[in-house]
Order: structure tokens, then C-alpha cells, then sequence
């Protein structure tokens, strides 16, 4: 009976490990081997609309920055952003174009996926694209790039009847939706370039009755881009959601920065005529960058890299005679020469 229990016991066991085992290769999660990725979030980690409401009525400032791809969603992360938005300024900032308008939804899927890997604790807001939402198809597009985004809202531009039909149809498929009214980048072709909006009565008016529209239609924030404080101080007051500044003063619920702008990553021409002139710059990444680069681009030139100590790899003395014998038999006598004089070098 003892042998029984013992055999019975040994099985179980080997079960246990062939389903784990199992399990790992079905995971999307890699074996900690050569490469570790960050510490995967627990639920309860993770920024929640329900957080983010709580904290606009305590009257906590809410932090957003946009996110690009994987080591941008990582950086928010770990510095406790509350909202990742993968933004369409990707086209401008990414992609090299002189508006938001190129950038496609494919495109911007791929720009999701990649923030959603390294931005595990941030509530995670896309910009869904120019051309993919004036329609009917407003409701497949946003649940299409959420299915597949992994996004947790969606964020769309200006008030136009067809803009909140679409808002309204959105939230009615039960995703959340982020309004965004102002300075509108997609809209440059009526509005006749990057301008700020709510410099005149009726623009100024134009701004809150928007924002009240969106917040009518169901939105959960509305962001308020490049209009004078004041403006911004009136439809924050005026409205019972969150408002996010970008360009809009200090008077709003929170606020949002271009990433590439807010650490001064870039300083050629393109990116100068796309810089706003509201960003603060909280670093200036850019030059670090530049310099480094020269830095590698001489070292390599004048051989003083890899030094010494970035030649990690070592082969045995036993292993290496044997490498040479084979080069010598493969007819590489000036490879197997090469290896032997670098070894005793």
C-alpha cells in the first residue's frame, strides 16, 4: 500500500509539472532567462476611471503624457502618470509629418500595443485618428482599437454635431470617451493652422458650449487645448467632469504634455515649427542624446570601444585549441591564426 501511495504521489507531481510547464509556453509572459522585462502590475495597481473621478473630486490635480511605444509607457509608468494617451501627435513627433493628420489607424495600433506592454499601472486613453470616426463606423473604429489597442478610452476632437453624434454613439457601446475642445489639431484645415481658440467672445463662448455638449454626450474629461486661462477657469467651473490643460493655464483639473516636447528630446528644424510655445521643458533629453552619439561615433572610430571591460564572453583554453583545429581543418588557417593571436593579445 506504502509503494501504491508513493507511485500515486510521484504521478501527481509529474502532472503538476508537465501542466505548468504547460501553462509557461501558452503564457505571453517570457521565462526569466537571459531577459527580464519589468514586474508585471497587480489589478488593483492599475489607474481606474473610477480613481480618476475620485481624485477630480477630491481636487486632485490629474497628470497626463502621452506615450509612443513600449520605453515611453515603461517612463510613465514608473513615474506614476496617472494617464497614458497614445496620441496622434505621434504623425508629428514619431512619424516626422507637419500635422496629426497622415497618421492611420493600423498605425496607431501598432503605437497601443506597444504603450500597453511597458504603461501597466496608467489608465490608458488613444486618439483615434482623422477620417476614422466622421461616420457611421465611429462605434466599429473605437471598439476595434480597444479590442486590439488594449486601451482602456478612447479620446476624440471637437464638437461639431457629427463629432458628438459620434461621442454619444461611443458611449452608448459602453466605452469611455474623452472630449477634447480648443485648439483642435485635426480641424487645421478650417481653422487655418495651429491657433489658439477663446481669444474673442464668441470663440470663448464657442469653447464651453462645446465642452458642455461633449459632457452632454456622455464624455468622462474633456481636454482644453491653447486657450487663455480665464476661458479654461469658466469651463471647468462650468462643467461636472475633469478638464485637462494642455496650453490652457493653470485653472483646469489636470494636465497634459507632449512627451517628446516636455523632455526636450528633439531640437532639429521639424521638431522646432511643431514645439508649442506653452511646453515647459522638464529636461533636455535631446542633447544627452546628441552628445552620447558623438561620443559613441568617436570611440568606435578611434578603436577605444569595446574596451575591455565590455567583452564579457569567454571561451576555455581547451575550447578554444579546438575551434582553431577546426578552422585549420575547414582550410581558415588565417581565421584560426586571427583567433590565436587575439587570445594571447
Amino acid at each position: 500500500m506504502a509503494v501504491f501511495k508513493l507511485l500515486t504521489w510521484i504521478a501527481s507531481q509529474t502532472r503538476t509539472q508537465s501542466l505548468l510547464k504547460t501553462l509557461r509556453y501558452m503564457s505571453n509572459v517570457p521565462e526569466n532567462t537571459v531577459y527580464g522585462g519589468p514586474t508585471s502590475q497587480t489589478p488593483n495597481q492599475r489607474v481606474t476611471l473610477t480613481n480618476l473621478i475620485q481624485k477630480y473630486k477630491k481636487g486632485e490635480p490629474i497628470t497626463m503624457v502621452t506615450a509612443y511605444d513600449y520605453p515611453s509607457g515603461v517612463h510613465l509608468d514608473m513615474a506614476g502618470i496617472d494617464i497614458a494617451l497614445v496620441g496622434d501627435s505621434a504623425a508629428m513627433v514619431v512619424h516626422g509629418h507637419n500635422s496629426t493628420l497622415p497618421i492611420s489607424l493600423d498605425e496607431m495600433l501598432v503605437h497601443c500595443r506597444a504603450v500597453a506592454r511597458g504603461a501597466r499601472r496608467p489608465f490608458l486613453i488613444v486618439d483615434l485618428p482623422f477620417g476614422t470616426y466622421e461616420s457611421s463606423h465611429a462605434v466599429d473604429t473605437a471598439v476595434k482599437i480597444l479590442k486590439e489597442g488594449r486601451m482602456d478610452a478612447i479620446k476624440l476632437e471637437g464638437g461639431a454635431h457629427s463629432r458628438i453624434t459620434a461621442a454619444r454613439a461611443i458611449v452608448d457601446a459602453g466605452i469611455a470617451v474623452m472630449g477634447h475642445v480648443g485648439l483642435t489639431p485635426q480641424a487645421i484645415s478650417v481653422l487655418g493652422g495651429f491657433r489658439p481658440q477663446g481669444k474673442n467672445i464668441a470663440s470663448a463662448v464657442k469653447v464651453v458650449e462645446t465642452a458642455i455638449s461633449l459632457q452632454e454626450a456622455g464624455c468622462f474629461a474633456v481636454v482644453l487645448e491653447c486657450v487663455p486661462p480665464e476661458v479654461a477657469a469658466a469651463a471647468t467651473v462650468a462643467l461636472r467632469i475633469p478638464t485637462l490643460g494642455i496650453g490652457a493655464g493653470p485653472f483646469c483639473s489636470g494636465q497634459v504634455l507632449v512627451y517628446h516636447d516636455l523632455l526636450g528630446i528633439l531640437q532639429h528644424p521639424h521638431h522646432a515649427k511643431v514645439t508649442p510655445k506653452f511646453c515647459k521643458q522638464f529636461a533636455q533629453i535631446g542633447d544627452v542624446i546628441n552628445q552620447a552619439l558623438s561620443e559613441y561615433r568617436e570611440e568606435v572610430s578611434n578603436g577605444s570601444f569595446p574596451g575591455p571591460l565590455h567583452n564579457p564572453y569567454k571561451i576555455s583554453d581547451a575550447d578554444l585549441n579546438g575551434f582553431m583545429k577546426e578552422l585549420q581543418n575547414m582550410g581558415l588557417d588565417e581565421a584560426a591564426s586571427a583567433a590565436s593571436a587575439k587570445a594571447s593579445g
